[in-house]
C-alpha cells in the first residue's frame, strides 16, 4: 500500500477571477503530459451554464512543486498565456479541460483568438459567436472582469426597449460569476514518482500516462526537449523502416546506456541530468541504436519493428553496440546465439524490468567473453513445436517467420523469389499462407486446429488469394507439377518436405506437420548455434 498523502493536501476555494489571475501570472500551468484538449464547444458552453446556474463543477487537483516541467501553452483552439518561470508552480493534474475553458472564456484578451462565449440576455443562454460582432443583448464573457467594458455594456443596455428585464439578468450573471468559487485541492511536497500514480488514477481519459510523457516534462528546459530528440532519433531510423520505434523504447535505451538498468525509477532518475549531459546521452544512444538496427536488418532480416520478437532484444543490442566499437566474428556469432535462443525459448515473455536490466551486463559479458550458452534457452521440444499456433505479437511466431526469411523462400505458385524485405516491412497477415488452407479446413476438418505454426509459409498476398480455399491434396500436387524439376528446391526453400519425399496428393494435415517438424527443427538448431 502506498504512503498516505493526506498530510500533503491543502484545500481552498478561490473565486474565478483569482483562479484566472493565477493562470495569467504563471502560478498555475498545464504540464505537457496532460492529454490534449478534447472538449467540444457545446461542452464548454455547458460548463459555463453550470457556473451561471451556480451548479458545482467539481474540484481541481493541482500539484505544487519546485520541479520545472515542460508545459502546454497552446491547447487546440484554447490558448494559455506565456509567462515567466516561477517557483514553486501549481501544475494541473485534474481539471485541465475546465481550467482551459474558464481562462479562455473569461480571462483571455477580448480580441485574442481561441474559444470565446457570450451570454444572450434575452434567450438566457450561452453562445459561441461566429465573429467579433455581438448583438446589443449579447454580453461577451471576456468583459466580465474588465470594469470599463462592463460599464460601457451596462450603459448601452439602458437604452434597450427591454432594459428593465435585461438589466437585472446582467446583474445576476455578473454577481454569480464574480462570487462563484471553485474547490481546489493542492498536493505539496510530492516527487514526480509519487504524483504519477495519482495522475493515472484520476485521469479519466482511459489513456495510461506513459513514462516517456513524464520524462518529457521532467527533463524539459529551454535548451533541451526530449520530444524533439526522440523525433530526431525516429527520423534517423526512418530510412531503415524503424521510424515508428516506440518512445518508451528509446527511453529504455537511454537508461540502459546511462544506468545499466531499464527500471522505471532509474529511468526517472535521468531527469537529474543537465541538458548538456542529456544531449551527450542522446547522441550516444542514437549512434548505438543505428548500429543495432543495422544488425537486425542484415543479420536477422527484421525489416520492421513489428517483427522484433521482444523489445528487450533491441534494448540489449543497443547496450552491446554502445559498449563495443567493433565485434569479432566469434562475438557476432554469440549475438546470434543469444538472439535466436531467447526468441525461440520466450526468455523475455513477461520479463520484469529487473530481469532485463540484469541481462544488459550478462549478455554483454557473454558476447565479449563467452559463457554458458544453454543459460539463454533452446528451441522448443518436438511436442511443444508441434502445438505452437501462429499469432501476431508472439515471439515464436516472429522468430519462425524470420527463420523462413533467412532461407530465401520462393513463391510456391510460380517459383519467383519472395521479396522478404517487402513482406516483413510491416505486419500483413496476407503475406503468410496456411499451407493447408484455413477455409478448407474449417469446412472439411472443423475439429482440427487450423493455425499451427507449422502450417504456415510465406507467400505474396496476390498469390495467397489464388490458393484461397483449395483442397491441399489437389493444389499442392498441381503446384509441384507446374514447377517441374524445380519443385523440390522451391518447397525446401519454404522449409516444406520436398514433393519427392512426401505424397502431397494423400498427406493429411497431421502427416504434413509430422514431416515438416524435423526440417524446421534442424533450421532452428542451426540458428541457435549462431550459424547464419
Amino acid at each position: 500500500m502506498r504512503a498516505n498523502v493526506a498530510s500533503k493536501l491543502e484545500t481552498k476555494t478561490p473565486i474565478l477571477a483569482d483562479l484566472i489571475k493565477d493562470v495569467r501570472d504563471g502560478l498555475i500551468k498545464v504540464p505537457q503530459f496532460q492529454r490534449p484538449f478534447v472538449w467540444k464547444p457545446n461542452q464548454a458552453r455547458d460548463l459555463l451554464d453550470s457556473i451561471g446556474s451556480n451548479y458545482p463543477i467539481g474540484s481541481l487537483l493541482l500539484w505544487k512543486t519546485t520541479e520545472k516541467l515542460a508545459v502546454e501553452r497552446n491547447i487546440g483552439d484554447f490558448r494559455l498565456p506565456e509567462t515567466e518561470e516561477l517557483s514553486p508552480t501549481d501544475y494541473v493534474l485534474d481539471g485541465q479541460q475546465r481550467m482551459t475553458v474558464i481562462y479562455a472564456a473569461l480571462g483571455a484578451e477580448p480580441k485574442e483568438s481561441g474559444f470565446s462565449a457570450v451570454y444572450n440576455l434575452q434567450d438566457q443562454e450561452f453562445l459561441t459567436p461566429g465573429d467579433d460582432s455581438y448583438s446589443p443583448v449579447e454580453f461577451p464573457l471576456r468583459w466580465m472582469y474588465r470594469t470599463t467594458e462592463l460599464l460601457n455594456f451596462r450603459t448601452a443596455l439602458q437604452s434597450h426597449p427591454d432594459a428593465s428585464t435585461l438589466q437585472p439578468r446582467l446583474d445576476e450573471l455578473v454577481h454569480v460569476f464574480t462570487n462563484y468559487r471553485v474547490p481546489v485541492v493542492i498536493l505539496k511536497g510530492l516527487t514526480v514518482e509519487e504524483v504519477c500514480p495519482i495522475f493515472e488514477r484520476i485521469n479519466n481519459s482511459a489513456t495510461r500516462l506513459s513514462i516517456f510523457d513524464l520524462m518529457v516534462a521532467a527533463t524539459w528546459s529551454k535548451s533541451f526537449d526530449l520530444n524533439d530528440k526522440a523525433d530526431d532519433i525516429s527520423l534517423s531510423l526512418e530510412s531503415k523502416s524503424y521510424g515508428d520505434i516506440p518512445r518508451n523504447t528509446v527511453l529504455k535505451c537511454l537508461s540502459a546506456l546511462e544506468n545499466k538498468s531499464v527500471a522505471k525509477e532509474r529511468i526517472m532518475g535521468l531527469r537529474k541530468k543537465t541538458g548538456e549531459e542529456m544531449e551527450d546521452l542522446v547522441a550516444r544512444t542514437k549512434k548505438a541504436l543505428m548500429r543495432s538496427v543495422d544488425q537486425l536488418v542484415t543479420d536477422f532480416k527484421i525489416y520492421s519493428i513489428d517483427f522484433l520478437p521482444y523489445e528487450a532484444h533491441l534494448v540489449i543490442l543497443t547496450y552491446i553496440w554502445a559498449n563495443n566499437a567493433t565485434l569479432s566474428a566469434e562475438q557476432l556469432r554469440r549475438v546470434r546465439q543469444w538472439f535466436w535462443r531467447t526468441a525461440f525459448s520466450e526468455r523475455y515473455r513477461g520479463a520484469s524490468e529487473n530481469f532485463i536490466s540484469k541481462d544488459l551486463e550478462g549478455i554483454q559479458n557473454f558476447v565479449v567473453s563467452g559463457g554458458d550458452l544453454d543459460a539463454y534457452g533452446s528451441i522448443p521440444s518436438d511436442a511443444a513445436l508441434r502445438r505452437i499456433t501462429f499469432r501476431k505479437n508472439n515471439s515464436r511466431s516472429a522468430a519462425f517467420v524470420l527463420a523462413l526469411a533467412k532461407q530465401g523462400p520462393v513463391n510456391l505458385t510460380n517459383g519467383a523469389p519472395i521479396d522478404t524485405s517487402d513482406a516483413l516491412s510491416v505486419y500483413n497477415k496476407k503475406q503468410f499462407h496456411h499451407i493447408y488452407p484455413e477455409a478448407y479446413l474449417r469446412n472439411n476438418r472443423p475439429d482440427v486446429e487450423r493455425n499451427y505454426l507449422l502450417n504456415f509459409c510465406m507467400l505474396a498476398a496476390s498469390e495467397n488469394n489464388k490458393v484461397s480455399d483449395d483442397d491441399p491434396n489437389v493444389y499442392l500436387p498441381q503446384l509441384a507439377a507446374d514447377l517441374g524439376g524445380h519443385a523440390d528446391s522451391v518447397f525446401r526453400s519454404n522449409l516444406m518436405p520436398a514433393p519427392s519425399d512426401l505424397d502431397y496428393g494423400k498427406a493429411t494435415l497431421e502427416e504434413f506437420l509430422e514431416a515438416r517438424l524435423p526440417i524446421v527443427r534442424e533450421v532452428m538448431s542451426t540458428l541457435c548455434e549462431g550459424n547464419s
